[in-house]
This record gives structure tokens, sequence and C-alpha cells, in this order.
């Protein structure tokens, strides 16, 4: 069975969608209606612009969202998922992507996200942390001791693939659960240059905003069951996705359990639409050994 999966913030590059663009005309037609859709040229920042511009979380999100989206498109008959999931994110391309949102609709919300984001961490400073070569049991113990002890907002936030999950909180938490984990024999703890605690309690006012615009938006049934990184579980019914979507955004990603649970109900092979590789890194180590899985990408 063949599952799309759709990256999330991170995966962005300078000159991203530039060959799309050129070389497809639903790919130009849709990139030209982003640029309407937002209010500001996104295209000239995604082919043309810098890193540091391309880095806003405002910009950035959408970036992905577009580059993503119209990656599925211009594989025309060829998007046929059997399943499909997206990181952070990328759970909203996956969802545009298999027409449980309109492209407006996918790409006024991951607006309304971004935004509700940034101003979010613009509120309250926070950031992130991936921790490797640590068991998940060990870190979520020191994140929950740094948290009572000190009172300072520390919590898992993506579970990517085995030895590798990522915390988030305030700084001055993130700081001590650093220390605390290498202590403990993590064989990195690195601070990541992200612009704030994304899937933390500390998104709380974002979560209120995206409520808000989720709560006018129409969903439909996908053409195929979508994994939601709240649960790991599949989901066809647009109340169900709506509601999660909701919880996301100060939720832990379950990413690993996600990939499992499509791995058991029959996935073989992954296709990873979108920006970079990182997606098919963590596949390959959450399914390392299985000889029946073929993991490979478009769009990158």
């Amino acid at each position: 069975m063949k599952a799309f999966v759709f990256p999330g913030q991170g995966s962005q590059f300078v000159g991203m969608g530039k060959d799309l663009y050129e070389k497809y005309p639903i790919a130009k037609q849709h990139f030209d209606l982003a640029n309407k859709v937002l209010g500001f040229d996104i295209t000239e920042i995604m082919f043309n612009g810098t890193d540091e511009a391309l880095k806003q979380t405002k910009v950035t999100q959408p970036a992905v969202f577009l580059h993503s989206v119209i990656s599925a498109l211009c594989l025309g008959a060829d998007f046929a998922p059997e399943m499909a999931a997206g990181h952070s994110l990328g759970e909203l391309s996956a969802l545009t992507a298999t027409r449980c949102l309109s492209f407006e609709d996918g790409l006024k919300l991951v607006a309304a996200r971004a935004f509700a984001m940034q101003k979010a961490c613009e509120a309250v400073p926070g950031t992130m942390a991936a921790i490797i070569a640590l068991p998940d049991e060990q870190i979520e113990a020191v994140c929950q001791k740094v948290t009572d002890e000190t009172g300072e907002i520390v919590v898992p936030a993506n579970y990517n693939c085995p030895g590798q999950l990522v915390i988030s909180g305030t700084k001055a938490g993130i700081d001590a659960a650093c220390e605390a984990l290498k202590a403990a024999g993590a064989k990195r703890a690195l601070v990541l240059p992200v612009g704030g605690a994304f899937h933390s309690p500390l998104m709380q006012p974002a979560k209120e905003e995206l409520e808000a615009a989720i709560a006018v938006t129409e969903f439909q049934k996908p053409i195929c069951p979508v994994y939601q990184n709240v649960d790991g579980l599949a989901h066809t019914e647009p109340e169900e996705i709506k509601a999660n979507l909701i919880k996301q955004l100060t939720a832990s990603v379950l990413w690993t359990k996600e990939v499992g649970n499509m791995v058991a109900a029959g996935a073989t092979d992954f296709v990873e639409c979108g920006p970079g590789k990182a997606l098919q890194g963590m596949i390959a180590k959450i399914c390392k050994g299985n000889a029946d899985v073929t993991i490979s990408g478009v769009g990158a």
C-alpha cells in the first residue's frame, strides 16, 4: 500500500518550488493564486529570497505547505494515496492534498496557524531541543522533574524516531533539561534554531486562535485515511479531524507511533511529498530491518 507523507517546518530552502513553477502550468496557477490569497508575494521569497526571510514562521509554514501540496498536484494521476500523514504543519498539507480541505482553505488555515504561533512565540519566548540516543521514558522523566523543581515548562514535543525525541518549553527550562539529559547519558542535547516552544502548553493562545479559524472552515471526508499526530491513528471523519488539528498545537507529535500504525495497516511504499528528506530519514529508522518497506521522495 502506498502512503504519502508531508514534512513540517524546518525543511524549507531558498529556491524551493521554482522548478515546479517553471515546468508545470498547474504549479504556476496555484503559486500565483497563493500570492493573492496571502496578500504578499510569497513566491518571490521562496524562489529568490534570503534564508532569514524564509525562516520567519509566517513565511516558512505557508512556503512548506505550498511546495508540498503543489508537488502532489504535479504528480497528477500518480498521486493515489491509500493513506497519508504529515509531520506537525505537514498534517495540513496532507489534509489538503487528500481533498479534506480545498487548496484555498488549507492555505488560509496555514497562514492563520503561522501568524497565531508567531504571536504566541513573541508573547512567551521559548525554544526546542533535540535529544539523541536516550530512551523516551528517561527523557519524559527528566522533563517532568525539571518542571516540578523549577516551575519552568518542559515537555516532550516530537517523537520523531527511535533515539530522537525533541523537547519544548521555556528557554530556562530547556537549558536545565539539556544539562540534566547530557548528565543522564544523552549523546546530544542540541537546542534548535526555532522561534518558539511548538507543541507545548506555551502555544495555548495560538491554539485558541486556530480553533476559531477551523470552526468557520469546511472540511470534507479525505480520499483516504489520514493518520494524525495527536493519537497516531487513522481518521476520515471531518469532525474528528478538526478536533485533532486543534489539539495538535499544544500536544506531542507521535510520529513514531503514527508510522508504526501505518505499517501495521499495510503501508509498504512511503513517498515524502515536499521539500527535503527529513521524513525519509525518520521512517528509515522507524522501519529499520523491515525489508518490505520502501521509502522515496518527490519535490525535494
